[in-house]
């Protein structure tokens, strides 16, 4: 790809030959976005954006860009559509852009909006912190732009159907932020299935659109992005180095045994959060966590640092509880603001928002995936050459008198896997899309037939079973959930034999939280006085104190009835009050986290104490035979079980020992810590019992013999309405992995991994910058 055939300067003229205005990309945009590229002052436009008015322009095929944040997805995407609808004006909503988070489409919403302003395109977005005046105007003049959640867009197919062909006859593209964020969840079932009836009841074809910082298997993508329709799927992906910056350094926090330890971990704890103090206070930076907690607790140490130097306290906090106001503010300070602004924040800063020159990205701690590292990575370096700058800071108690696996660093080596896999091999966890979501089904049939009242039994089994996301459910399958939701009284039949919404599925269909498919918390909404500060799960009793927004607070009164809490501000002790548990590991991560034990190569951008500890946990590796097979003793009548394995395998792994192994092998105990390691008591010895696994795992065809009789584990929100034998065979096929655990224990038969040499997928850029960074 020449720099003649793609890049054009600032007044449109190509820098090569002249190939005429059908060569031209910039010369056939429309005259208000060409002006918008003036006033950037952009000399190019960039690889992405070229490849996107040529699929757009010139053909009919749906479109994947998958490319790292800051390199112009969004404009790639809306340039050749909004030319479009400028040229041939929409009778219809034109353009329908679904994003993940509220924060994502406002921070999209405002990004757009200068770009249309002079085009005269109207830009509109819906979800629930959206007025309904602002609605009502969309509703009596449909056009332009329609940024949606897909929760909003639930809402819309099923409480409005009769103003789905108004609003969308003539739907020319469907935009799907951050594709990632959906493919492999049930809200991306409920997308997918969300966009074929949309389609059917508006009678539109339209060209759809997907975009991502985070994708490594584009086939995946692309057959998920084009489900259900004929058009082929393009995608675009530039290559291109980035400068990276990265640092690891290792907090020890002793185990406080007796008075004197627990002055030690005092101090191991100040000693911590004073460097993240120290290399946060002066800089516009992110802080990422994998709790709110864990933001709440940091953002309230900050403050306290602060306080007692009796410096500016510049520190926010952003999560999925904070409320609407709090965290625009803190977006604005990050993005706007003068001088310094630090945010401790989770996921809901992870996704896509702009959020200006951030100086510094921490992480505390390590993420559980490669795919959420590259988009925490991707939030700095987003402006010019500017390197993508990120520290993670692994902070773990070390006991050495606990048990062997317990003593190693895991989040020291979760972190060195992660970067090694992607900044090295450029590896991202790949898709895994579900075979039976049985949940979704059950959400989608309730839908669906709220939107069009009532259906005969085979007309409501056709138009669920057509969606693309249902092809793995048979239609005896699905028999069986109508069956059983007609005894439930989630539907009835009418004497005519057609079916209608029951008394049960009201009382589900009709509440709000029906719109999402994620599993959520009741939360109670916290006030303090009239102020709206978040939101909690676990409401304490009047006179309790707990932290919420970075603050503390005391609970003055409770209204149960309203779930609402009312609370003043307090400096009492710090509590959290939010459920949670960690994210799921892939095996590759695992697998690469024990290489990264058994090797002895020098990561450069370790800080000295990350070298040290990881030092030691090598040499307690190779001393303890930890490494030396997959089941290994523990004194006593204990065995210690280190699968290296991924969450689903480990707790296929888990099942197997509680439900088949149990009584052949003697087994009294199985305590699992996962996703690392499990603890195993009874008479078996270690080869023994790693034998009787491999045997099991070879003749295990059949995943649903590793489940009780009347057992049905759900994996997913509505799962509690579904028959259980459908939750049973739902949970074998997308929630075991048996032949994953056999393959990953037969590497471990003594053989040694094969460490192959990739330096040929890192770029020259990329080795240069694994040097760490001073402070």
């Amino acid at each position: 790809m020449s720099g003649s055939d793609r890049h054009y300067d600032n007044r449109g003229r190509g820098q090569g030959a002249d190939r005429g205005q059908q060569g031209n990309p910039f010369a056939r945009l429309a005259p208000f976005i060409q002006e918008y590229i003036y006033r950037k002052k952009w000399d190019t436009l960039r690889e992405a954006q070229v490849e996107a008015c040529r699929v757009l322009f010139d053909t009919q095929h749906h479109l994947l860009i998958a490319s790292g944040t800051a390199s112009g997805k969004t404009e790639a995407a809306f340039f050749p559509a909004l030319t479009e609808l400028y040229h041939r004006p929409s009778e219809s909503v034109g353009i329908l852009y679904i994003g993940p988070l509220k924060a994502l489409i406002n921070d999209q919403f405002e990004r757009i909006s200068e770009l249309l302003r002079e085009g005269e395109v109207p830009v509109w977005h819906w979800h629930g912190d959206v007025s309904q005046a602002e609605k009502t105007k969309l509703m009596q003049r449909p056009c332009g732009v329609l940024q949606i959640t897909p929760e909003s867009l639930e809402g819309l197919l099923m409480n409005r159907p009769n103003a789905i062909p108004a609003l969308f006859h003539d739907l020319r593209y469907i935009m799907i932020d951050e594709v990632h964020a959906f493919m492999g969840a049930d809200r991306g079932i409920q997308v997918l299935s969300q966009l074929t009836r949309l389609e059917r009841m508006a009678s539109c074809t339209p060209q759809r659109i997907g975009l991502s910082a985070t994708l490594s298997d584009y086939d995946t993508a692309a057959r998920w992005l084009g489900a259900g329709t004929p058009q082929p799927v393009e995608v675009v992906s530039p290559q291109g180095g980035r400068k990276l910056k990265l640092s690891v350094e290792h907090f020890s926090f002793p185990d406080a045994r007796d008075e004197r330890e627990a002055e030690h971990l005092e101090l191991a704890k100040q000693n911590y959060y004073n460097f993240i103090y120290d290399h946060t206070h002066r800089k516009k930076a992110l802080v990422f966590t994998n709790s709110r907690s864990d933001a709440e607790l940091t953002t309230l140490e900050m403050r306290r640092i602060a306080a007692k130097r009796e410096e500016r306290d510049v520190f926010h906090v952003h999560h999925g509880s904070i409320s609407a106001m709090l965290r625009e503010e803190t977006e604005a300070a990050l993005k706007s603001g003068s001088g310094p602004a630090v945010a401790a924040a989770t996921v809901t800063l992870e996704l896509g928002i702009d959020l200006g020159e951030l100086e510094r990205v921490i992480q505390l701690g390590a993420p559980y995936s490669c795919s959420s590292f590259v988009q925490r990575l991707g939030r700095s370096g987003r402006r010019g050459d500017a390197a993508s700058e990120m520290m993670f800071l692994c902070a773990e108690e070390e006991d050495e008198e606990a048990q062997l696996p317990a003593r190693m660093p895991w989040t020291l080596l979760r972190a060195i896997a992660v970067i090694e896999l992607y900044v090295r091999e450029r590896w991202v966890e790949p898709l895994d899309l579900r075979r039976k979501p049985v949940g979704v089904l059950y959400h989608q049939t309730m839908s669906t037939l709220k939107s069009i009242g009532e259906a005969e039994p085979a007309e409501l089994a056709r138009a669920v079973l057509t969606l693309p996301a249902f092809r793995g459910i048979e239609p005896d399958e699905y028999k069986k959930l109508l069956q059983y939701l007609l005894q439930t009284d989630h539907i009835q039949q009418t004497e005519e034999g057609s079916l209608i919404i029951g008394l049960g599925g009201e009382k589900v269909v009709n509440n709000y939280r029906f719109y999402a498919v994620f599993k959520d918390d009741e939360e109670h909404v916290v006030y303090n006085g009239s102020e709206e500060i978040g939101s909690i799960t676990t409401v304490p009793p009047p006179g309790y104190c707990f932290s919420l927004a970075g603050k503390l607070w005391k609970v003055e009164e409770v209204d149960g009835k309203h779930k609402a809490v009312y609370v003043k501000s307090s400096k009492g002790k710090v509590d959290t009050l939010w459920l949670g548990a960690g994210g799921d590991v892939h095996t590759r991560v695992m697998q690469k986290m024990r290489q990264v034990l058994e090797e002895q190569t020098l990561y450069p951008y370790l800080a000295p104490g990350a070298v040290n500890r990881l030092e030691r946990a090598r040499r307690l590796a190779r001393e303890s035979g930890l490494l030396r097979s997959p089941v290994i003793p523990a004194g006593g009548n204990s065995l210690f079980i280190l699968p290296w394995a991924g969450s689903k395998q480990f707790r296929t792994l888990e099942r197997l020992l509680k439900h088949n192994l149990t009584e052949p092998m003697g087994l009294r105990q199985v305590v699992p810590m996962e996703p690392y390691y499990m603890v195993v008591a009874g008479t078996a010895d270690a080869e023994s019992l790693l034998a009787s696994i491999r045997d099991e795992l070879s003749g295990a065809h059949d995943p649903e013999a590793l489940l009780d009789a009347a057992e049905a584990p759900y994996l997913g929100k509505y799962d509690e309405y579904v028959p259980p034998e459908l939750v049973r065979r739902a949970f074998a096929v997308d929630g075991l992995d048996v032949k994953g655990l056999a393959e990953v224990l037969r590497k471990q038969s003594g053989e040694r991994p094969v460490i192959a040499e990739r330096n040929g997928l890192v770029t020259r850029q990329q080795k240069g910058d694994q040097d760490g960074f001073k402070n």
